[in-house]
């Protein structure tokens, strides 16, 4: 019920619920849960599946939409990801950027710009160990300073659930000339 409750509240495809609670089957089946949070693993699972499937999705929403706790969610990932594996890869910046823009009400030209910025970032390597929701929203704020759009580091920040020192750093990166 858990899982089927955070898929609903991110609306998230049938799909994820799915493959969401087969991993979380699988957990159990290892006995990863033995001692720790049932609704941490169902939130684990659910976040493990949108990574595994490139859906951008922050461990913070993850978190908002279920009743775990941040340090609940961390404890599952982990363990489901040593013990069994996951194939999960880093999520590219621009999966963040549609929803992001949306959320900070930017226009569609602040929205091509930072997809350029997103993709110069992954040729450069500047987004390697960082958090893609962190570099997604530096590159918007970035092109909105460049489209003379009005964005606080503050304000984009939230939204990723990020600092404005991660956006700062990212930011200064991507204007290094």
């Amino acid at each position: 019920m858990e899982i089927k409750q955070v898929v609903g509240n991110l609306d998230l495809p049938e799909t994820v619920e799915e493959r969401a609670c087969v991993l979380f089957e699988s957990a159990q089946d290892e006995g990863l849960l033995q001692g720790r949070s049932l609704e941490g693993f169902a939130a684990a699972a659910v976040y493990a599946t949108c990574r595994t499937a490139s859906l951008s999705r922050t461990v913070e929403e993850i978190v908002d939409a279920a009743t775990a706790t941040r340090s609940e969610l961390d404890a599952a990932y982990d363990a489901l990801n040593r013990e069994l594996g996951l194939p999960t890869g880093p999520i590219h910046p621009r999966e963040y950027l549609p929803r992001f823009a949306s959320k900070l009400d930017l226009h569609p030209a602040v929205e091509r710009r930072a997809r350029a910025l997103a993709e110069r970032a992954r040729e450069e390597g500047i987004d390697t160990g960082r958090n893609p929701g962190g570099v997604a929203v530096a590159c918007l704020y970035t092109a909105a300073q460049a489209e003379g759009a009005s964005l606080t580091q503050r304000e984009a920040a939230t939204v990723a659930g990020v600092t404005p020192v991660t956006l700062r750093s990212t930011y200064y990166d991507l204007t290094a000339e």
